[in-house]
């Protein structure tokens, strides 16, 4: 046969095999460095190049054109980098130690207040179009189930009444609220921030913020548009109310027994 007589005493199913392992091979090798395209080199605790590395190296440049006009991204080394001169403080020299905030930490943006550097832009949908927008501004937009918040009192964690829902924003392709808009000024001076939903409880008649208490929100992080929130405004709004849980009392650091 002519088989047999081309491959004579070769085993194809040992190749088949073998070539399958070293195409596995090459996948697991390739997956791996694309995944390091953000994020690496690795870098100690202090900012120093870590001494491990990994087995795998750093992948060359790729260039990648964003879409909706917002340009190019070159990654790795065109990485958007850390945030330089964080309020820490290590508390001993040994590898591994945590670090302490050394100033105000809702404010400094560290430990559970953290945010990262996200882009300063709106979130967009697959049209181009801002993901966020406020239910004024969606005239196909109701709510058809549940309570409708706007015109209620916020009422802050320590039990301080803080503002007045004055509108909800809605993420318009997820069809979910994302955010309270709220008046901080009862004679609607214009002094409004954003509240996320998932810390906000809503009652008949009020709606309770208890991660943070009524003196901190004059200090939650405003946005720069009126009817747009951008990925790094929204990142430093959640940071902030997140950070409140641990942060707002000095009481709800300490170790309950």
């Amino acid at each position: 046969m002519v088989g047999n007589e081309f491959f004579g005493n070769f085993d194809l199913a040992s190749a088949a095999i073998w070539m399958f392992w070293i195409f596995f091979a090459l996948l697991v090798y390739y997956l791996q460095t694309e995944n390091m395209r953000e994020g690496y080199p690795l870098e100690t605790d202090d900012g120093d190049p870590a001494p491990n590395q990994g087995p795998f190296p750093v992948p060359k440049d790729k260039t990648f054109h964003l879409p909706h006009g917002r340009g190019e991204l070159t990654v790795p080394s065109g990485q958007r980098g850390d945030r330089d001169n964080l309020a820490l403080a290590r508390t001993s020299v040994a590898a591994g130690s945590p670090y302490v905030p050394t100033g105000n930490p809702m404010v400094d943006g560290v430990g559970p207040a953290a945010w990262a550097p996200r882009e300063d832009h709106p979130e967009l949908d697959a049209h181009g179009h801002a993901k966020i927008k406020p239910m004024a501004s969606l005239p196909d937009f109701n709510v058809s189930a549940g309570r409708d918040p706007r015109g209620l009192a916020v009422v802050a964690g320590d039990g301080e009444i803080v503002g007045r829902v004055t509108d909800m924003w809605v993420d318009v392709p997820e069809q979910l609220v994302r955010f309270l808009a709220v008046d901080l000024n009862p004679e609607g001076s214009g002094n409004t921030c954003l509240i996320p939903m998932n810390f906000a409880k809503i009652g008949t008649d009020r709606v309770v913020v208890r991660s943070i208490y009524g003196e901190h929100f004059a200090a939650v992080p405003k946005i720069k548009g009126t009817d747009e929130v951008t990925l790094l405004e929204e990142e430093k709004i959640m940071a902030y109310f997140g950070g409140g849980t641990l942060y707002a009392d000095k009481n709800r650091i300490d170790p309950l027994i």
